[in-house]
């Protein structure tokens, strides 16, 4: 018998053969059956019940066009959507909703708060419903739901809503709070413009009251009043050149007595040459400065004329001709002096102005570009105040609309109510899937029994396996005693049997009994 147990023989798996290992291994099969249905189904059955519950909020987007009013706010609503979850899940707004909602008791009596608040985190769920656009082929978001899956049906629907809530109070609260940031930003760079731009107007003020007479719009009147100042030096030229001609005339009859009876007085060439001299002087000093060559060749040479004049003696006169009394002579010669003193004093002042008027209208071309230069500061600050100010009134009147709730909102379209049925668990589909896997296992338990069990269980396979023929067949014979010794292991066997079913069943009852974390597992993708 030594020797048959070390033999291993290839059986043919016929239909006959399944019969008759299912005859022999039918109760192990069972038992790998039950134990494995009956844990799964009592699973099934302890698993805590999960609602779900649903709120949904509408965008409503602008009442008024923003061909009107320009809106402050300005994000992308996704993103927009994004920044206030953020918020509604930050740890300061979960906790105080599950303490005013009393939520997750149990929880927080055996663990941490930051526990509890993660798991509420994945207890609710943000979902973006969109269209798509024709023009530009993106997606946009025309409302949303809000989800929230826990244990009580009307605790779970007065979650959902209340999260419904704090995404239209934030929503609220982020735009009105922009609308405010945008106005007092706008009305602080307002303000520093305007100081800059009272600032530039003083320095343009400035500027034409320090340079006045040289702004470029002054050119036309400084020529005027050059040509004006000319006309005024040509005339004192003349007068000057009257009052040399009586001076000459005066001097010439206090140095000689003319007769009374001369029809004419007969000059000299060296008076006449004087006398054109003069002349010729009062026409360059209109046209040139007094340090030009030519004005300073003719003056001397007439002075010199002059000099020679006077160093020469007069000629004696005829007594018998009557004279002007010398007296007379020599005060109209004073009054003239004076007259010419006061001639060339008026000359010097002309040519003075003259000069000013000159260097204002040389000096304009400069003035031009500094004034030109201002102004464009003061131009491109005064576009900056026009911008911002218009700017401003829009943001002003956009939160206006903002506390008037005349712009995009936010709005709860459909409350969460408590569901009549739990989401989770399937427990239909898990006893489904037990028993498929139950019977899977019964059946590969009786097939590795029969691969690990060498013993011959008919003729034929002993015959295969030694290989030598068969003299007579010699059936089991039991006595009394091992018939009762049989029945006894059965009914321990079984009766152990029936006890792991039952601790199996026990243990998958208290292993789902109230464990969450097993049904989000096996529903996970339908929560």
């Amino acid at each position: 018998m030594s020797h048959r147990s070390t033999i291993h023989v290839e059986r043919p798996m016929g239909f006959h053969l399944t019969i008759d290992a299912w005859a022999r291994r039918k109760w192990w099969a069972v038992l790998v059956f039950s134990a494995v249905l009956g844990g799964i189904a009592s699973v099934a059955a302890s698993l805590p019940d999960l609602y779900r519950s649903t709120a949904t909020v509408i965008v409503e987007r602008e009442q008024v066009s923003e061909a009107f009013v320009r809106p402050s706010v300005t994000a992308e609503l996704d993103t927009r959507i994004q920044m206030i979850r953020e918020q509604v899940m930050s740890r300061a707004r979960l906790t105080e909703l599950i303490n005013r909602l009393d939520l997750y008791a149990d929880w927080r009596k055996k663990a941490p708060l930051d526990t509890v608040v993660e798991r509420m985190r994945r207890d609710i769920q943000l979902d973006l419903k969109g269209v798509d656009q024709p023009m530009s082929g993106r997606s946009a978001t025309i409302a949303f739901a809000i989800t929230y899956v826990g244990r009580e049906p009307q605790m779970v629907a007065i979650v959902a809503n209340a999260l419904a809530a704090l995404y239209v109070e934030e929503n609220t609260k982020i735009r009105e709070g922009q609308a405010v940031r945008t106005a007092e930003v706008l009305k602080t760079q307002l303000q520093d413009v305007k100081q800059a731009l009272d600032a530039q107007e003083r320095r343009t003020s400035d500027f034409k009251l320090s340079h006045a007479g040289e702004l470029p719009q002054q050119v036309e009147a400084n020529l005027a009043s050059l040509e004006r100042l000319n006309t005024q030096l040509r005339l004192n030229g003349e007068n000057q050149l009257r009052a040399i001609d009586r001076r000459e005339r005066l001097e010439k009859e206090l140095a000689e007595t003319a007769p009374r009876s001369e029809p004419a007085t007969v000059l000299s060439p060296d008076e006449e040459r004087r006398i054109k001299l003069r002349q010729e002087l009062v026409d360059l000093r209109h046209r040139l400065t007094a340090e030009h060559p030519d004005v300073v060749r003719l003056a001397g040479e007439l002075q010199s004329l002059e000099q020679a004049a006077a160093q020469t003696p007069a000629p004696e006169k005829d007594p018998a001709i009557s004279t002007v009394p010398k007296r007379d002579v020599k005060q109209a010669v004073s009054d003239v002096e004076a007259e010419l003193r006061s001639l060339k004093e008026e000359e010097r002042a002309l040519r003075e102005a003259m000069g000013a008027y000159e260097q204002r209208v040389e000096i304009a071309p400069r003035r031009q570009q500094d004034l030109q230069a201002l102004s464009r500061d003061y131009e491109a600050t005064k576009d900056r105040y026009d911008t911002l100010l218009k700017r401003y009134e829009e943001a002003q009147l956009a939160e206006t609309l903002e506390q008037g709730r005349q712009v995009e909102r936010f709005r709860v379209l459909d409350q969460a109510i408590a569901a009549r049925e739990p989401a989770a668990p399937s427990r239909l589909r898990i006893v489904m899937m037990g028993f498929m896997l139950a019977v899977a296992l019964a059946a590969v338990a009786v097939l590795t029994a029969e691969k690990l069990n060498t013993a011959f269980h008919s003729l034929d396979e002993l015959r295969e396996a030694i290989g030598l023929p068969t003299v007579v067949r010699v059936p089991l014979i039991r006595s009394a005693a091992d018939i009762r010794r049989r029945r006894w292991r059965m009914a321990l066997a079984a009766a152990t049997a029936a006890a792991g079913v039952v601790l199996i069943v026990a243990g998958s009852h208290r292993l789902a009994r109230g464990n969450e974390q097993i049904v989000r597992l096996m529903e996970r993708g339908h929560l």
